[in-house]
């Protein structure tokens, strides 16, 4: 299975992203883009979902 490491611009720590999903795909087509690990992302929705409801 085809892979790659890319950099959380959150926590900084280097993820592997693997071939199909979403985030595969926009790492292939732009190396500039911002990506998260899943973690991260996890943290920063479930902070957004609690922010909305004040």
């Amino acid at each position: 299975m085809f892979y790659q490491e890319v950099l959380c611009f959150s926590c900084k720590k280097i993820f592997r992203v693997y071939e199909g999903s979403l985030q595969y795909k926009q790492a292939k087509e732009r190396k500039s883009s911002f990506f998260c690990c899943e973690d991260c992302s996890h943290k920063i929705r479930i902070e957004a979902i609690l922010n909305f409801f004040r």
